[in-house]
């Protein structure tokens, strides 16, 4: 019995961690939706140039296979370049599943500070050396002298002919562009939606009927038994629910303290906006992974 409930406690703890960690990453800058393979939220790149980039990066792709993706955002603060640089790969999974040949030039312009990062398949050409020395030759200079659209262009021919000589499987047919399969990784996004769904808007509606405690209840059954069809696991069923319950009654609590209606703004980022330069929506990531390997610089 006591062991019983020290696992309870342990495991409660975690959950308040999880949701306090949660609460946290709302401070965070938000990473924006992957719309295009350059993606500008800071209006420095003009429409045509975006368009450029985008057509080169989208030959080179049906060429070889390989996914470089551009994002230029004013600040990433309070995180380091490297620390947003991963939670947009890790979001975005750049380059084919299995074959890890995914890279990601971000610019953070009032930080003055950019990155390349690289995917596990590509860092035996695209090394750590070889990327700062593109940084520190090709894209800095440039950038000094407030040629960002410059920089941007040279620093990627830089690394599509370093790339362009790495054996690569070949790239998929020409038909369609690539997009990830129904996996774990869809289905688990569908949960988090629907777990933000139940807690703050069905939570909502349900707290003004049968009061907080109770109303938690039912978001977080709901929760469990929509997380154990999808993922086909009790243990992650009956963990999303605690989480769910939990969120619910925080969510519940928070309301509680506030006079007046309304909506509580910021925390949550459906969408990066304005950033494709005219593309359509139907690029997507292929599913590759990221280990950390690439170089970051300043200007």
């Amino acid at each position: 019995m006591r062991c019983a409930l020290s696992r309870f406690a342990a495991a409660f703890g975690f959950v308040l961690l999880l949701a306090c960690a949660l609460a946290g990453a709302q401070d965070l800058a938000p990473v924006p939706r992957l719309a295009a393979r350059v993606n500008d939220t800071s209006g420095t790149l003009a429409a045509d140039q975006r368009s450029r980039l985008e057509e080169k990066l989208a030959a080179f792709e049906r060429e070889k296979g390989v996914q470089i993706a551009v994002l230029v955002v004013a600040t990433v603060k309070p995180e380091t370049v490297e620390q947003y640089a991963l939670r947009v790969v890790e979001g975005w999974r750049l380059g084919r599943r299995g074959v890890d040949d995914g890279v990601l030039l971000l610019i953070a312009r009032e930080d003055r500070k950019l990155r390349i990062e690289v995917g596990y398949g590509l860092e035996g050409a695209l090394n750590d050396a070889t990327a700062k020395r593109i940084i520190s030759e090709t894209i800095s200079p440039r950038f000094k002298q407030g040629d960002f659209y410059g920089g941007i262009d040279a620093g990627l021919d830089a690394m599509i002919r370093i790339i362009a000589g790495e054996a690569l499987p070949a790239p998929a047919p020409a038909a369609a562009e690539p997009s990830l399969s129904a996996s774990d990784d869809d289905r688990m996004a569908i949960v988090l939606f629907a777990g933000v769904v139940l807690v703050f808007v069905v939570g909502r509606f349900l707290r003004a009927i049968f009061g907080r405690l109770f109303a938690a209840g039912i978001v977080g059954t709901v929760a469990g038994v929509i997380a154990a069809l999808l993922i086909s696991s009790l243990i992650v069923g009956v963990m999303a629910g605690v989480v769910a319950f939990v969120a619910a009654l925080i969510a519940g609590q928070a309301r509680g303290g506030r006079r007046g209606g309304g909506w509580p703004s910021g925390g949550i980022t459906w969408g990066g906006g304005g950033s494709s330069g005219g593309f359509s929506d139907s690029f997507s990531g292929g599913g590759g992974s990221f280990g950390g390997g690439g170089a970051s610089g300043d200007w």
